[in-house]
């Protein structure tokens, strides 16, 4: 193994001077003097660690699941020759499982005066900010029998966004929204509607839009045709508290609901609606308003990249609260909550009637599919008789629950992570559709 830094020149200074020390006649001076003059020649002629320049550049964020390189830039103003082993390294959380050791190593020579780009390769495992460690650098002689050692600051910082793994259902509902767009004649007729076109009445049209007027200019029945209103106004209010840490499948609810949320966004935006972002618990955690359209899904993932679950009981009474202040005028706010009973009753309920007196209300909650596994598995033991009752008792509760708000005039949707978020942007197709925004 090479020598390096102090530890090299000690010992060849204590080497040599045995060597000199020990009669001749042993031998040993004669076969050490070449080594050692071996060694501290090769630690003198070594480029200097500390005289280095480290900077670096790269992506500044990546999605969950993807990988990401980050480059680092290393300058040697010396006169000497720079050969060196260097580490880079990185917190194991910016690291893929199984990720080999050698990942953050690198082998490199600089001449003097000149610069060389080592790139890492990162593919974080959770959301949220990775920093870099220190970067380790071990400059080594021609021989490579000593060298110089110095752990010197690169900072760096890579931002984890969500994966938005329901991308894919983008394509499908965007079809949807133009036909309500007005691409194809929609007879839909609300709140959130206004006037597109006249075409000729056709058997099963509602008679309310026939147009009286333009029929007898006509000399046909001419009924309206209604498109969905754009620039309404969208909230999206995300639970950040103690039910949204429950883990479902490999991931708390929280990230099902961050999926949803984007693809709600996604598509919102494409409609041509205003749309902002509320995360609570007992205190505001993030608020995202007032963004263009362009800017909406990128302020959205890089806010949701830092929000994580709180073991906390939310304060609805806040939430609500604050979602009013921040849609003061008629709007459809959506609440990614829990459907715990107790929670609801006590902290959701009484708030309902400032919710629904001026805006459109939309409550999606994550199931938990394994209460469906249990219920429909055989029941051999006891055990799972047992494990069956207590999920039977569960979706009970949550099915009256929902029931309790939808008779006040919410919308509920309860469905698996898998399904939460196609789900969510359907209600909102038809709600459009029936122009109730």
């Amino acid at each position: 193994m090479a020598l390096t830094g102090r530890t090299a020149l000690i010992a060849a200074l204590g080497a040599l001077l045995v060597g000199l020390v020990l009669p001749s006649w042993t031998g040993i001076g004669v076969v050490m003097l070449p080594l050692l003059a071996a060694i501290v020649a090769d630690l003198v002629l070594a480029a200097p660690v500390r005289r280095l320049t480290l900077e670096r550049s790269g992506d500044p964020s990546v999605r969950l699941g993807e990988t990401v390189g980050v480059d680092l830039l290393v300058t040697n103003p010396s006169r000497r020759p720079l050969r060196a082993r260097i580490r880079d390294a990185w917190y194991p959380s910016a690291w893929a499982p199984g990720t080999s050791l050698t990942a953050s190593r690198h082998s490199v020579t600089v001449p003097a005066g000149e610069r060389r780009r080592l790139t890492t390769r990162l593919a974080p495992t959770r959301r949220g900010d990775h920093h870099s460690g220190r970067v380790t650098i071990r400059s080594l002689g021609p021989l490579g029998l000593a060298g110089r050692q110095a752990t010197l600051d690169a900072p760096w910082r890579v931002r984890a966004l969500p994966p938005f793994a329901s991308r894919k259902h983008l394509p499908s509902r965007l079809a949807r929204l133009r036909e309500l767009d007005g691409r194809t004649s929609v007879l839909t007729r609300g709140q959130g509607t206004e006037f597109d076109s006249l075409r000729e009445y056709l058997p099963g049209d509602d008679v309310r839009s026939i147009d009286w007027r333009a029929s007898a200019r006509r000399s046909v029945v001419a009924v309206r045709t209604w498109r969905p209103e754009r620039d309404r106004h969208v909230l999206i209010v995300l639970d950040t508290g103690r039910t949204s840490a429950g883990r479902v499948g490999d991931a708390p609810r929280l990230d099902a609901a961050l999926d949803a949320a984007l693809l709600l966004t996604a598509l919102a935006t494409k409609a041509g609606d205003r749309v902002d972002l509320l995360a609570h618990d007992r205190h505001r955690r993030t608020a995202v308003a007032g963004r263009s359209p362009s800017e909406v899904l990128p302020a959205f993932t890089d806010a949701m990249a830092l929000l994580e679950p709180a073991l906390i009981e939310t304060d609805l009474r806040a939430m609500v609260s604050t979602a009013l202040r921040m849609a003061p005028h008629r709007s459809l706010i959506v609440l990614l909550t829990g459907l715990d009973a107790h929670q609801i009753e006590d902290g959701l309920l009484p708030q309902l009637p400032l919710l629904t007196k001026r805006h459109e209300v939309v409550l999606a909650s994550v199931a938990d599919p394994r209460l469906d596994h249990l219920v429909n598995a055989p029941r051999t033991t006891v055990r799972d008789v047992y494990g069956a009752a207590a999920a039977e008792q569960t979706r009970a509760d949550r099915r009256r629950t929902a029931d309790l708000l939808t008779r006040r005039g919410i919308t509920v949707l309860d469905a698996p992570p898998e399904s939460i978020a196609p789900a969510l942007a359907d209600t909102y197709l038809t709600l459009k559709a029936a122009g109730r925004l």
